[in-house]
């Protein structure tokens, strides 16, 4: 899951900075993978499932207490579950509307700034990009943190608060560098929409069916 996110925001999606035919190039990339139908089954959609599934069983056990106990640790942890929940939403969503909607991508990587672009283009999709992303960075984020201090990797007061800096700022640079993707996709690089007829005018004259031209 975390590797994935990795190489989604910061690697894959960050080539959109760089223009439609570099986005297109790591989407080509990725596409002719060996067997990279059981890399996404394996690498992506199981783990996301279970992953996600186990997260609402975790949350739905468990009893909130941040309201009667208002600490930091109390409200992050609850924003861990909040945002849990939405960053699932969200990449069931967008993987099944990227991967099994309209172009192919595997088939037309050429295809695939614009069709990111078009959804980035209505607002609803866009502040539901920007939401995703940002719950998404800070579940990933943040869950560094927990597991590293739950399982005992991370011990003591110091090493842990030393961790937690360093786990916000990454979820800082995952916002960041997916926010100026979004930007890219929404402001830069306006791409045709997909499907359309380019039709060529020349100066050529039209025949004539026997008549002279002049």
């Amino acid at each position: 899951m975390g590797a994935f996110l990795f190489e989604h925001i910061l690697i894959s999606n960050s080539t959109a900075i760089s223009g439609p035919d570099a986005y297109a190039r790591q989407v080509s990339f990725l596409a002719n993978l060996p067997l990279v139908f059981f890399l996404e089954l394996f690498g992506i959609w199981l783990p996301i499932l279970f992953h996600g599934l186990y997260g609402f069983y975790i949350w739905f056990r468990g009893d909130g207490n941040a309201l009667e106990y208002p600490w930091t640790g109390n409200w992050m942890y609850t924003a861990q579950r909040w945002t849990g929940g939405i960053a699932f939403v969200y990449i069931l969503w967008h993987t099944y509307t990227m991967r099994f909607t309209g172009n192919d991508l595997h088939e037309n990587p050429a295809a695939s700034f614009a069709k990111v672009q078009a959804e980035v283009h209505n607002p609803w999709l866009l502040a539901f990009y920007i939401v995703g992303l940002i719950c998404a960075s800070w579940h990933f984020a943040y869950g560094i943190w927990l597991f590293a201090a739950k399982w005992g990797i991370v011990s003591g007061d110091r090493a842990q608060q030393r961790l937690l800096r360093v786990c916000l700022a990454f979820f800082m640079l995952l916002s960041v560098v997916g926010l100026l993707s979004l930007y890219t996709f929404r402001a830069r690089f306006q791409e045709p929409p997909t499907g359309t007829m380019t039709i060529v005018i020349t100066d050529r004259p039209a025949a004539s069916h026997g008549r002279p031209v002049h």
